[in-house]
């Protein structure tokens, strides 16, 4: 049984309130393994979807004996709906809460100037969830990669992961996941680690586009892109993180190479393990200037499609039509 001890108050209802599903189910999930062992559940837990339900039931399942377990765990997600409709019934429960039930509920919004917000502080606890801001998620990805898998992802690699993957917390946790596998007996998750399990499909993917639209052949670019699109069902989260990689390297490295420095070196130093010929040999095709401005578009790009104004296959369609027209993007 579960070794939790929950105090007859302050600790009877939980509310978990944020606009990310993901980060709210994920901390509701680790809420129910504090309250509950692995063997309580099936007898200590009630999760029904919210509009099957009616507040008497709810209110009798919180009341029930708990049997084989030390409390009720019962859990409304997506509750607004159940809240608003409910909110005199809970109001009156909220004053005389069952002292072997817990009730969990998730929203998408708690408005802290209701009868029923003013309450909860006396009976329960409020557990607000919001997204990281950009700052905060390296920080967050190497936090979870110790705490989960003992391994030390440093800052670059964290940055990497997101550039390629996205910013959704849950999906960025999933990844560190395999690459802790990934990485196995070694203890630091690398950039080399990210950009050849996470990253080797997509950048692949997106140097193959790049090289058509450098050769005029536009609609050999669309098609590839198009096909990264439809293997790839995370693609319009992260090819433009993927081709902002490409050419934020391709920029470095013909910085370096204007700077008289060799092929190899320059390889070497911005971890350029395959494909090598290839890679430089787009980069005769662009001028630094060329590819400084692909880099501020893929920004707007970028802007435009998390603001809404544009969807992400439309909007990468646009920039290749661009690229492969030669002409300018500024």
């Amino acid at each position: 049984m579960s070794n939790t001890k929950v105090k007859k108050s302050g600790e009877l209802i939980y509310v978990i309130a944020g606009k990310e599903d993901s980060l709210v189910w994920a901390e509701c999930e680790k809420l129910v393994d504090k309250l509950l062992g692995p063997q309580e559940r099936a007898v200590g837990l009630f999760k029904p979807e919210p509009f099957e339900v009616s507040a008497a039931q709810v209110f009798d399942e919180l009341r029930t004996v708990p049997f084989l377990s030390n409390r009720r765990v019962v859990v409304i997600k997506n509750a607004d709906k159940f809240v608003s409709e409910n909110r005199q019934l809970l109001e009156k429960y909220f004053d005389n809460p069952s002292s072997t039930g817990i009730l969990i509920l998730t929203v998408s919004n708690w408005d802290s100037r209701t009868k029923l917000a003013k309450k909860l502080p006396k009976v329960g606890k409020l557990l607000s969830v919001t997204q990281p801001k950009a700052w905060q998620l390296p920080g967050r990805l190497t936090k979870y990669a110790s705490d989960a898998h003992d391994k030390n992802l440093a800052k670059p690699a964290a940055e990497l992961l997101i550039e390629l993957s996205g910013d959704d917390v849950m999906r960025l946790y999933g990844e560190i996941d395999k690459l802790a596998l990934f990485a196995d007996n070694e203890k630091a998750i690398t950039t080399k680690h990210v950009e050849l399990l996470i990253g080797h499909n997509r950048i692949f993917g997106v140097f193959a586009v790049i090289d058509s639209c450098l050769a005029g052949n536009i609609a050999d670019a669309v098609s590839r892109l198009r096909n990264m699109f439809a293997e790839d069902r995370t693609a319009e989260y992260t090819v433009v993180g993927a081709f902002a990689f490409h050419f934020r390297r391709a920029f470095q490295a013909k910085a370096l190479l204007e700077k008289g420095i060799g092929q190899s070196e320059v390889a070497s130093r911005l971890g350029i393990w395959s494909n090598k010929e290839g890679f430089f040999s787009q980069l005769r095709k662009m001028s630094l200037e060329q590819i400084g401005t692909y880099l501020r578009q893929l920004a707007r790009t970028d802007y435009a499609i998390k603001t809404g104004q544009t969807k992400p296959q439309v909007a990468i369609e646009q920039l290749v039509f661009k690229l492969a027209g030669g002409y300018d993007t500024g």
